[in-house]
């Protein structure tokens, strides 16, 4: 997504070295490690020179992403963090397409923290988000396999005395077709070491892929996962470690005024009690220490704290819309001007008025929130579902006062995240950073592993904002649309964080993306932004960031439009997007699929059935949906099916693919079904899956995805399949009940929905 990548680029001076470049090549990386086993040579390259090293390594490390064990095992660092959506399968494909490695002899296992060996080289800085993964490592990963490729060729000719050209490989095994000679990758790692470094190497043209675009290709992480050896951070231990379990103020602002610790220490496992230190825009608390978690939580419920609530926020949700309501009466600052609305709305023969309005939604990931520290005098070592490398380990090291490079971070499995774990101000990782300092100052000196529970996960901020759209649109006398004018009111997520330099004219990018770039060809376009100041709820990006509710009220109105001007709402938006093949692409795609030019099937008697389409763009990758839904007498319905075409270029993993577009609708579906953070009088109302709840088995549609073949550059899919479910399904919930909802959540009762 453009905007996070400018504002990743914005901040990235502020947590890199000078010496850093912003984007580097495969070749331009800094040292590595040596490993010091027997049996083999390692290789290292170092920043600005190339250089090979000889050691009694048990590893060929051709560059800081591949090693290449003696036994022939091939070990795929991923600088992206595997959160579930199939990155580590990702990056490993690219290199072993180039290696022509075996895949049965991949793994893949995460980075560390390493800005300059592995950062996203669109954002200057290490760190997963904004469907970038892919798209940013694409030609980097399928050198680094190139490199290592062309190095163990080179040993293989020198050992056999012929030349590198008349040599071959298939799945990890050298071949000399001539001389009848063959050797593995293992047997030739250590003389591949000693092999110069090439600067150039060919890649692969695309009808030569095996593994890149495999359909049947297995994920490397399934195998773990399964077995359960795969390393959460909930799963890990250290010798002596504690666990600490917070307790924070029900209101955001709110601070420690006096506690009482004595019923809490005195549960059986409590080690300590102690309070730690919040962040800008989060919360400052007091955590009991433990044995075990169950210890640790039942000494945090038997805390008796009082807490100082002056500076504390004490609005509630319906409150912060009548704010929004009220702004949006008057012109708020211009993100996007194309032509003259004001002129254009004067007697139009068509003229629509709505608002669109969407709530505070938590990120609600599998794992909740958790980090293991391990503090020493001059050092500090942390384990984590890592997300956000750089700015983390920048934030841990500002506040301990040591270098970034006394900061080490290990990276793990994290059990989802959708941009919760990429805190822009660390927020997690501080809070348990100041827990071991404050156990530290108190003597206890031992790792100390901080566990959220779900409510403490459910009601912790950093939320997807509250967002209100009040569009007016014209059509003209022949049906056309003239006149699109939106204005917008929401929290800036940069705002206050280290990416605020993104902030152009006090327009924050992510909050108008999606609506300020319209594909539609719209002769009089305007969109507005007012950003409230005010609202002392803490908030970050969400899954698919603003084209979480930009898309639910642009794909929403331009359903609008197309019903008013009595038009089949697909022919009306292809109408539009003659200049934009892609958009159009996948939206004729979803449709032919989808049977969209044939009636449904009627339902059983007293149903209605419904049908409605969305298209969008976000991180590049474009998608459209058709939704069908069925709606029984007593007013229920049901998403029964969800056809999905999606074009994200040069398609890696065709699986991965599907299952992100599949999963994100899921998730897109929960938010629109479901989804909502609620405050009264400050107080967040939800608490767990009981009353915040995602999405059921029984409430899963059949869902069928459609890839586009595509010699395009490779896109991000964690993101995009989100943003037009919302719209596909209540454009489908009209088309069958002629009730138009412009508020989500919808629930799945229509009989009270205007």
């Amino acid at each position: 997504m453009k905007s996070i990548d400018r504002a990743f680029q914005t901040a990235a001076s502020q947590f890199t070295s000078p010496d850093v470049p912003s984007h580097f090549p495969i070749t331009n990386v800094s040292r590595r490690r040596f490993m010091q086993t027997s049996g083999g040579l390692v290789l290292g390259l170092q920043l600005g020179s190339l250089m090979a090293a000889t050691g009694t390594g048990a590893a060929f490390e051709p560059n800081a992403f591949v090693q290449i064990s003696a036994d022939g095992s091939i070990t795929i660092l991923a600088k992206h963090l595997e959160m579930g959506q199939g990155v580590y399968t990702g990056l490993a494909t690219l290199i072993a397409e180039e290696l022509d490695a075996d895949w049965r002899h991949v793994r893949a296992e995460g980075a560390p923290a390493d800005t300059k060996l592995y950062q996203n080289t669109g954002w200057g800085i290490q760190g997963t988000g904004g469907s970038s993964s892919i798209a940013n490592s694409y030609e980097q990963m399928r050198k680094a396999g190139a490199t290592a490729r062309a190095m163990l060729v080179s040993a293989a000719a020198a050992k056999w005395n012929v030349a590198p050209e008349s040599i071959t490989i298939t799945k990890s095994v050298v071949h000399h077709a001539a001389s009848r000679r063959a050797a593995g990758f293992g047997e030739l790692a250590a003389a591949a070491a000693t092999q110069p470094v090439p600067t150039d190497v060919k890649l692969k043209s695309p009808k030569d892929f095996k593994l890149v675009g495999n359909p049947t290709l297995p994920r490397l992480d399934s195998p773990t996962k399964t077995d359960g050896t795969a390393m959460f951070t909930q799963d890990m231990k250290l010798p002596g470690m504690l666990v600490a379990v917070p307790l924070h103020p029900v209101r955001f602002g709110a601070t420690v005024k006096t506690v009482n610790a004595v019923k809490a220490k005195a549960i059986p496992g409590v080690v300590a009690v102690v309070q730690f230190a919040g962040t800008p825009r989060s919360f400052a608390g007091v955590a009991v220490l433990a044995t075990n978690t169950w210890a640790a939580r039942q000494g945090r419920n038997a805390l008796e704290v009082e807490w100082d609530e002056t500076h504390a926020y004490k609005k509630g949700s319906p409150e912060i819309l009548a704010q929004y309501r009220a702004a949006l009466k008057k012109p708020g600052m211009i993100a996007k001007k194309v032509g003259n609305v004001d002129t254009a709305l004067v007697k139009p023969a068509i003229l629509i008025e709505a608002d669109y309005e969407v709530p505070f939604l938590a990120h609600a990931a599998m794992e909740p929130l958790n980090c293991l520290v391990q503090l020493g005098e001059t050092t500090c070592e942390i384990w984590n579902g890592e997300q956000f490398q750089t700015i983390d380990q920048g934030s841990v090291a500002k506040f301990l006062n040591l270098p970034a490079e006394k900061i080490k971070i290990n990276q793990l499995y994290a059990g989802g995240s959708f941009g919760r774990r990429a805190n822009p101000h660390s927020d997690y990782l501080l809070e348990a950073v100041s827990i071991a300092k404050s156990a530290r100052e108190q003597g206890v000196r031992v790792p100390v592993k901080m566990v959220w529970m779900r409510e403490d996960d459910t009601r912790g901020g950093y939320y997807r904002p509250i967002n209100v759209h009040r569009a007016r649109l014209a059509l003209d006398a022949q049906g056309r649309l003239s006149a699109w004018h939106v204005r917008m009111a929401g929290q800036s997520i940069m705002e206050g964080s280290a990416f605020a330099g993104v902030i152009k004219d006090g327009i924050d990018p992510t909050s108008v993306e999606g609506q300020a770039d319209l594909p539609y060809n719209i002769p009089n376009l305007q969109v507005e932004l007012y950003t409230p100041q005010d609202v002392g709820v803490p908030i970050q990006w969400f899954r698919s960031v603003g084209h979480t509710h930009s898309a639910f009220s642009s794909e929403g109105l331009m359903d609008e439009a197309a019903i008013a001007a009595g038009k089949d709402p697909l022919a009306f938006r292809l109408s539009m997007l003659t200049s934009h093949p892609r958009h159009s692409g996948v939206l004729q795609l979803a449709a032919r699929q989808a049977g969209w030019s044939k009636p449904l099937a009627p339902g059983a008697k007293g149903e209605r059935r419904g049908r409605g389409l969305a298209v969008h763009e976000s991180f590049n990758t474009f998608v459209a949906q058709v939704a069908e839904i069925t709606v029984k007498a007593n007013g229920t319905f049901k998403v029964d099916r969800i056809v999905c075409a999606v074009d994200c270029g040069v398609a890696v993993n065709p699986d991965v693919i599907k299952a992100q577009m599949e999963g994100g609708i899921g998730f897109g579906l929960a938010a629109a079904l479901h989804g909502a953070i609620t405050l009264k009088d400050g107080v967040v109302e939800q608490s767990n899956f009981h009353d915040y709840q995602v999405l059921r088995i029984n409430e899963m549609p059949k869902i069928e995805v459609f890839i586009v073949t595509s010699t395009e550059k490779s896109t991000g899919v964690g993101e995009p399949g989100v943003p037009p479910v919302a719209p596909a399904v209540v454009n489908a919930i009209f088309s069958a009940m002629g009730k138009r909802l412009r508020t989500l959540p919808i629930g799945n009762q229509l009989t009270q929905k205007a």
